[in-house]
């Protein structure tokens, strides 16, 4: 698939394989985007069950992403890692 073809979200996230099969996307995408106080529970037992959960954090840590629960870590549990693997 090259980038003309993508038409929707849904063709992207089906582009990159483990995408398409990640249980976030069939969950409501507020649970991984908590408000400051609010819990990332439901999220991360989302992850625990999800097949894909090493690719997803992988992703999230190649890319920086800043925000939500990904790969079953929030932004908070993420950032020791970034910081291990800049250093790298």
């Amino acid at each position: 698939m090259n980038a003309s073809s993508v038409s929707t979200i849904a063709d992207l996230v089906h582009a990159d394989g483990w995408m398409g099969q990640a249980l976030c996307a069939e969950t409501a995408p507020e649970a991984f985007f908590p408000e400051k106080s609010g819990s990332s529970r439901q999220a991360k037992r989302v992850c625990r069950s999800c097949e894909v959960r090493a690719e997803c954090l992988a992703y999230a840590l190649e890319n920086h992403e800043r925000f939500g629960v990904r790969g079953g870590l929030s932004e908070r549990e993420r950032r020791p890692l970034l910081l291990i693997a800049d250093a790298a």
